[in-house]
């Protein structure tokens, strides 16, 4: 990028800040995918998913990020640094090792107690508040006005509420889409599995069409009446954001204002990781 400031090279130097050397790859770990970003300087140059597996080894997985770096024309000497986000925690220390042994670079950070985000945490164990959540709520009040509260539907569904002053209030956690469908086939005798493919009418006609009804509408009802009743708590101007797997599915059939945002995890997984070196994006 052109800097508008001739001094501005001057002051990083002195300040001790250098600018990033190469790429940065970040990795968001759920209970269902693994999402792996690489960004160069402020492009997010692209994005793979691969299947959370707990029995994979730290080998297994450094075999599949070569084979999603050729895929995608990248060599693993491109990266300068990773940074990871893991709700699932056996898979931390394995990732990073991965990590190590595709990229071959040593500056891999974790999002965990300790590391910088600039948050106002108020929950009443801060610690315990998932990585993934710290990253939407960091990449969040880079990005949106505040109050904010922002949906993450993935294998559940999670909001976290930010208040005007950006403080990260605490949240709600509900069941997941797919969790409700699995739920609908597993525990009944006379229903079966469904997917989501085709929108039906709100008025099913059929066994399947009546289920998908109820799981698609019913969640874009339920996301509808926590936004009125997360307004009514922080204010006629909140923001509403949501993003995951299933965000882009549910959300069309919501009568509120939700803005989707795909890879606020991932942005929020970089905005991190500079705030935590003296690299500059």
């Amino acid at each position: 990028m052109e800097c508008s400031d001739p001094l501005k090279g001057k002051k990083e130097a002195e300040a001790g800040v250098v600018p990033a050397s190469g790429m940065l790859m970040t990795v968001d770990i759920g209970n269902t995918q693994i999402k792996l970003g690489a960004f160069d300087g402020d492009e997010l140059k692209f994005v793979s998913r691969l299947q959370t597996v707990r029995e994979r080894t730290a080998d297994e997985y450094a075999v599949l990020i070569r084979e999603i770096l050729s895929l995608y024309g990248v060599t693993e000497r491109s990266f300068s640094g990773a940074i990871i986000s893991c709700v699932v925690p056996p898979l931390s220390a394995t990732f990073r090792r991965a990590l190590q042994k595709a990229l071959g670079c040593e500056r891999i950070l974790t999002v965990s107690p300790g590391i910088k985000t600039g948050l106002n945490i108020r929950i009443e164990n801060p610690a315990s508040t998932g990585a993934d959540l710290v990253c939407l709520a960091v990449q969040a009040l880079e990005k949106y006005p505040t109050p904010c509260c922002v949906f993450s539907m993935g294998t559940v569904t999670a909001v976290i509420a930010l208040d005007r002053s950006g403080a990260f209030l605490g949240g709600s956690i509900m069941p997941g889409v797919n969790i409700s469908m699995e739920a609908l086939s597993n525990h009944t005798a006379q229903l079966p599995a469904i997917s989501l493919d085709d929108v039906p009418d709100v008025i099913g006609t059929n066994t399947v069409d009546c289920m998908r009804s109820g799981v698609l509408f019913g969640t874009a009802g339920m996301i509808d009446g926590m936004c009125r009743r997360l307004r009514e708590r922080l204010g006629e101007d909140t923001t509403f954001v949501a993003t995951g797997g299933m965000a882009s599915t549910i959300t069309p059939h919501c009568r509120e204002t939700i803005q989707l945002d795909e890879y606020i995890v991932l942005e929020g997984l970089r905005t991190i990781y500079y705030k935590n070196t003296k690299e500059k994006n």
